[in-house]
C-alpha cells in the first residue's frame, strides 16, 4: 500500500531471492539442453561452451549479493588442533553417534531426521595429535541451491583437511552421487588433484595455447570458444597434461577447492556378508557400524581411525637440542593440505625468523640415508623423525678476520686510506 514504510532490508533480501530464482531458472534451463543434446564431434564444443556458461552460473549463485550478506549465520566455528574433519551425509545416517563414539562429545542423538541443527566440534586423541571433528546438520538434494541451508554446510566442508561422507548401508547406491554432486556445484573436488596447467592473463597479444603433451579431447578451437564465454582474448595458457573440457573450466575459474573425502557406510549391522565384503571393496570406502561398535577402533590398520590417519597423511617431527635427548613429549605436526612437509615448512613452524638463519640441519629417521644426516631447507621430512636445527654463526667484524669475516668488507677509496706510521728503527 501507499504511504506505508518498508524496511530497506527486508527489501535488498526479497531483491536477492528474486536474483537468485533467476539464476536457478538459468541453470535448469542450461542443464535441460545439455540432457536433450547428443554427444558426438559436432556438437563437443557446443557442449564445452554450455558447461562453461553453467560453471559461471554456478559461481554466480555462490557469491552473495549485496553488501549486508546473508541474515542466516553460519555453522564455521574456530579451527583447533592439528587437522580438521568433517562429517557430512544426508539426515539419520548416524553421523551424531559416529562422532559421540570417536571423540565422546554429547552430540544430540535421536531416531528422527534433523536432530543436529547446528555444528558440534569434538576433538580425537591419536598418537600425540589433537584432530577436530565437525558434526555438521544433514544436507538434502538441492543444498547447492540454498534448500535447507546446505550451503552454509558446505561451506564448512571447505575448511576440512578430509571430508567423511557418512552413507547408509541400507540405503540405496545413488545416495553417494547425489551428495557428490551437490559438493561438486559448489566448486569441491573430491578425491582429485588440481590440473597441472598454468593459466595467465594479460593485457595484449592474444591467447597463446601451448600443449605439452597430446589432448584428446581438449584443443585450440575449444579452448577459444571456453575463454571466449568468460571474456577473455588475451592469455597464456600452458597444458602439461591431458586434460578435460571440466577440468579447463576449473583453472579458469580458480575458486575450486580440492579434499580427500572418505567414504563411510553405516549400519552394515542389517546387511549381508557379501554386501560388506563389496562395500569394503569399493575405492576409498569403509564399512562400519556405530551401533554395533564394529569396524570403529578396532586396533587394527583398516579400522575407521586408521584409515582417517592414513588419509590426512599428518607429519610428526621431533625436536632435539644439542647435547640433550629428543623431545618425544610435543611433536611439531605438518601435512600437505597445511603448508608441506619440508624443511623449511618445520623451520616457519618453529619461528618466522628461522628460515634465514638456517645453517643446516641433522636428521635421524626414515627420510635420511645415514643416522644423522645433514639436510637443507628442500629435505622432505617423514614421520616420527627428529630434527636438530643448526642456526648460522653471527659474528661482528672486529671478533673476524680474513677469511673467517661473515660480511663484506667496507670498501675505502685509494685516495681516502690512513697510510701507517714508518717503524722505528
Amino acid at each position: 500500500e501507499e504511504g506505508v514504510p518498508v524496511p530497506s532490508g527486508r527489501i535488498t533480501r526479497a531483491r536477492v531471492v528474486i536474483i537468485n530464482m533467476g539464476v536457478i531458472e538459468k541453470i535448469k534451463e542450461i542443464e535441460a539442453e545439455m540432457a536433450r543434446t547428443q554427444k558426438n564431434k559436432a556438437t563437443e564444443y557446443h557442449l564445452g561452451q554450455l558447461k562453461a556458461k553453467l560453471a559461471k552460473l554456478r559461481t554466480e549463485l555462490q557469491e552473495p549479493a549485496g553488501k549486508g550478506g546473508s541474515s542466516e549465520q553460519g555453522f564455521e566455528v574456530q579451527k583447533f588442533g592439528d587437522g580438521r574433519v568433517a562429517l557430512i551425509g544426508f539426515p539419520s545416517v548416524g553421523k551424531s553417534t559416529l562422532l559421540n563414539k570417536l571423540t565422546g562429545t554429547d552430540s544430540e542423538a535421536a531416531a528422527y531426521e534433523f536432530t543436529t541443527l547446528t555444528c558440534v566440534p569434538g576433538t580425537i586423541h591419536m598418537r600425540g595429535t589433537k584432530i577436530q571433528m565437525l558434526d555438521l546438520p544433514g544436507i538434502i538434494e538441492g543444498a547447492s541451491e540454498g534448500k535447507g541451508r546446505g550451503r552454509q554446510v558446505i561451506a564448512v566442508c571447505k575448511s576440512a583437511d578430509l571430508l567423511l561422507m557418512v552413507l547408509d548401508a541400507g540405503k540405496p547406491h545413488y545416495h553417494k552421487e547425489i551428495l557428490t554432486k551437490e559438493l561438486e556445484a559448489c566448486g569441491m573436488r573430491l578425491n582429485k588433484k588440481p590440473p597441472n596447467v598454468t593459466y595467465r592473463k594479460k593485457k595484449t597479444g592474444g591467447l597463446t595455447v601451448t600443449s605439452l603433451v597430446p589432448q584428446s579431447v581438449v584443443d585450440d578451437k575449444m579452448v577459444h570458444r571456453i575463454l571466449s564465454e568468460y571474456r577473455v582474448h588475451n592469455a597464456d595458457l600452458v597444458l602439461k597434461e591431458d586434460i578435460s573440457v571440466d577440468d579447463l573450466i576449473d583453472v579458469i575459474e580458480g575458486n575450486r577447492k580440492y579434499v580427500k573425502c572418505l567414504y563411510v557406510y553405516n549400519k552394515i549391522d542389517v546387511c549381508t556378508i557379501e554386501e560388506v565384503d563389496e562395500i569394503a571393496r569399493r575405492p576409498n570406502s569403509i564399512p562400519v557400524s556405530c551401533y554395533a561398535d564394529l569396524n570403529l577402533d578396532d586396533g587394527s590398520q583398516f579400522d575407521l581411525l586408521h584409515r582417517i590417519w592414513d588419509m590426512m597423511g599428518l607429519v610428526r617431527v621431533y625436536t632435539k637440542k644439542t647435547g640433550n635427548k629428543p623431545d618425544f613429549g610435543d611433536p611439531v605436526v605438518l601435512s600437505e593440505d597445511r603448508g608441506g612437509t619440508t624443511m623449511k615448512h618445520f623451520c616457519r613452524y618453529i619461528h618466522r625468523n628461522m628460515v634465514e638463519e638456517f645453517n643446516y640441519g641433522l636428521v635421524w629417521g626414515t627420510s635420511s640415508k645415514h643416522m644423522p644426516q645433514r639436510c637443507g631447507l628442500s629435505h622432505r621430512l617423514h614421520d616420527e623423525d627428529v630434527v636438530q636445527l643448526v642456526k648460522k654463526k653471527v659474528i661482528g667484524g672486529s671478533e673476524a678476520r680474513g677469511r673467517f669475516r661473515q660480511g663484506q668488507k667496507e670498501y675505502i677509496r685509494t685516495v681516502d686510506r690512513v697510510k701507517k706510521a714508518a717503524l722505528k728503527t
